[in-house]
């Protein structure tokens, strides 16, 4: 394998909304690039990156994947992401380690949802950016159109860089404005491209496009910029280290205009990476932070300095293992070599080292400071940890996952397969951490969470195809509370057994009241004059604290009560702990029962982002499922609604909004606190539970 200085690698990916075309695109690229010698299709499942039998079966991308190619001596890495809502966490691991990424838009149907959402976390996180408009050659293609969209939509500061002289199905050539030249495209496969001059009727509208793509360059910089104004243009050299640099900057966003299916547009765009986008070194150093200290240190991309190592994304092969994708942040890596992973402490041997094309590994030597790669069978390493030498200890900031939208319950179809499914459950976590499983005592349920429908029903799949184990999606418990609305002046219990022998007494007198919401629980002692002996009174909290765990309504822990014990009894030889226990169980339950007792829900805080010719049913939609709307907010083409909704109605929730909306609204949402439920609501809940009490449920 030829090895690259770090100037000579670029690391990419590719993201955009569901279907527009992106895996298509890399099989172009791969071809283009002679890694392949056939491109492969969704429809017949035989793409690089689309491996997977799930993806296969859905054709749709599931998982990130990571390429690479080598282009007029440069080494480009591409990594593939899924574009459908429910995989965003593939987006967030693959943008921390790359240096340009590219949306992928659909000519004919312009900015979507997807694209939007993704292009904000390229915002945020600073990251160089380009815009490719794909399959110029349908016949509704509006090239120039959606051109307008990504500017108004998407990036302001967005110019053509390469168009299309004529669109649809005749669309085989582009100008590159760069350039300053028309290349035609061969048939399909033939990777014939002709470079010619651009014909007289283009000129004047090449020359505009240029024209506008030197002012902003010059915009960038000062120094540009009086050059511009002295010269009336810039020179070659000056366009090209003043385009490289506003790509880093993110100044300008470079727009390509391309088929995957034709391959037209393919050659331009991979110059464009070689010549203008950033190499590690030269896009920002990554901030560590040294292991014991505060201290940040800034870590460039030089492959003589200590090595350091960033899992970005772990995959379980069936006849593998575990794979290991990551980033050589610093330094040299090569099997055999030992480092700390600064997560756990422990030490990790590097062994078989690869570059991937899908699930297509290429053994290497080395891996240089900058490169991307893959190393099998780490054992106590996963997606987030760092791994660096003993010499220099740092770790580096994570990747930020999105929270769940949507949780079910599993439960086992055969018994005895608890600790596999744990087991399968924990692997799929490691392998995509915005998948999260959580069993929950107080349900007495294995919760597993997402980003929608389909996320949870592919990870019951997996469980199955990978794991051999079978498990029913349900809908999950909510865990509701109990609480007291009334208060109760003087709650007793005496507690009294004689069987032959030594008997058990316990007689207890307390108050009880609300306390307010989220106070939780108080236990005050009022005895005076030992009517109750002081070694008794932890007994009878203790035995309070464990009857709240279950309420008399339905069953759930109950909440906010402050209870003080001012009296009791108590007999020298037949009093102990147990009998006081009992006895203030006993009264606790006698005491919620006079004291209005209440069902308490929990209410989340919802965050709904939907274009604006769909808020009204959105609104209404969160109104019949007892929402409360807290706020309205405008960003770009969408409202933002805020509302507080209860657990017990957000099931499924992100599948609603999704056929409400068309598939361009998307939500998040976090706990807020818990709140009395409706009379009505509470009276059908109590119901179910008495019910399945008396079923032996």
């Amino acid at each position: 394998m030829k090895e690259h200085d770090v100037n000579a690698i670029r690391n990419t990916t590719l993201i955009g909304h569901g279907g527009c075309g992106k895996t298509s695109l890399t099989e172009s690229i791969l071809y283009t690039a002679n890694v392949i010698n056939r491109i492969g299709t969704i429809s017949e499942g035989n793409t690089t990156s689309d491996y997977l039998s799930n993806e296969i079966e859905k054709q749709i991308s599931i998982t990130s994947s990571l390429l690479h190619l080598e282009w007029k001596n440069y080494h480009i890495n591409i990594i593939d992401t899924p574009g459908y809502a429910d995989f965003v966490g593939e987006v967030s691991s693959a943008l921390r380690v790359v240096d340009f990424a590219a949306i992928v838009l659909k000519s004919a149907e312009g900015v979507e949802v997807g694209s939007e959402i993704y292009t904000k976390f390229v915002i945020n996180d600073k990251i160089p950016a380009g815009i490719i408009i794909n399959k110029v050659d349908n016949e509704h293609s509006t090239f120039f159109s959606t051109v307008e969209k990504t500017k108004d939509r998407l990036f302001n500061n967005a110019m053509i860089l390469t168009y299309p002289v004529l669109e649809g199905p005749n669309f085989d050539s582009v100008i590159d404005v760069l350039k300053m030249k028309i290349f035609t495209y061969g048939e399909a496969g033939s990777r014939k491209v002709t470079e010619s001059d651009i014909p007289a009727d283009q000129k004047d509208k090449a020359e505009k496009y240029r024209t506008e793509l030197i002012e902003k360059i010059a915009e960038s910089s000062e120094q540009l910029m009086n050059k511009y104004f002295e010269n009336g243009t810039l020179s070659e050299e000056d366009l090209i280290s003043g385009l490289k640099k506003a790509i880093i900057e993110v100044n300008v966003i470079p727009i390509f205009a391309v088929s995957s299916i034709k391959s037209v547009g393919i050659n331009n765009y991979l110059d464009f990476i070689s010549n203008y986008c950033p190499s590690p070194l030269e896009n920002k150093p990554e901030i560590a932070t040294l292991k014991g200290k505060e201290n940040k240190v800034e870590l460039l991309a030089d492959a003589t300095k200590e090595p350091v190592l960033f899992i970005f994304k772990t995959i379980a092969e069936k006849h593998v293992g575990e794979l290991s994708l990551f980033k050589v942040i610093s330094g040299t890596v090569h099997p055999g070599m030992d480092l700390i992973n600064q997560n756990n402490g422990k030490t990790e041997r590097i062994s078989q080292l690869s570059l991937l094309n899908g699930h297509n590994r290429t053994e290497v030597e080395k891996l240089y400071a900058g490169d991307l790669g893959a190393v099998v069978k780490l054992k106590d390493t996963h997606t987030n940890n760092t791994l660096s030498s003993k010499a220099f200890s740092v770790s580096l900031k994570p990747i930020e996952f999105p929270e769940a939208a949507i949780r079910g319950a599993i439960i086992p179809k055969a018994k005895g397969d608890e600790d596999k499914i744990a087991s399968g459950l924990h692997t799929l976590h490691e392998e995509d951490p915005s998948f999260n499983v959580k069993f929950e005592p107080e349900l007495s349920q294995t919760i597993i969470s997402g980003q929608g429908e389909l996320h949870l029903n592919l990870a019951v799949k997996r469980l199955k195809e990978r794991f051999g184990v079978e498990v029913d999606l349900i809908e999950p418990k909510v865990p509701f509370r109990e609480a007291i609305k009334g208060k109760a002046d003087d709650i007793e219990y005496k507690h009294k057994k004689q069987s032959g022998g030594r008997g058990q007494y316990g007689h207890v007198r307390f108050r009880m009241e609300p306390l307010p919401r989220g106070k939780g629980f108080e236990f005050v002692n009022n005895i005076v004059g030992g009517a109750i002996p002081g070694r008794f009174i932890p007994a009878v909290e203790k035995g309070i604290i464990e009857t709240m765990e279950k309420g008399p309504l339905s069953g759930n822990k109950v909440v906010d009560v402050k209870v003080a014990l001012f009296d009791g009894t108590f007999h020298n030889v037949d009093s102990d702990e147990m009998s006081f226990k009992l006895a203030a169980s006993q009264a606790f339950k006698k005491g919620m029962l006079a004291c209005k007792p209440c069902l308490l829900e929990p209410i989340y805080e919802v965050e709904v982002t939907v274009p604006e010719e769909y808020m009204g049913d959105v609104m209404g939609d969160i109104s019949s499922k007892r929402g409360k709307i807290l706020g309205m907010d405008s960003d770009g083409h969408f409202q933002i609604i805020k509302a507080n909704v209860p657990l017990a109605e957000l099931y499924k929730y992100s599948s609603n909004l999704r056929s409400l909306t068309q598939g361009r609204g998307m939500h998040k949402r976090h706990f807020s606190h818990y709140e009395e439920v409706p009379k009505e609501v509470e009276n059908k809940i109590v119901d179910e539970y008495k019910k399945a009490k008396e079923e032996g449920k």
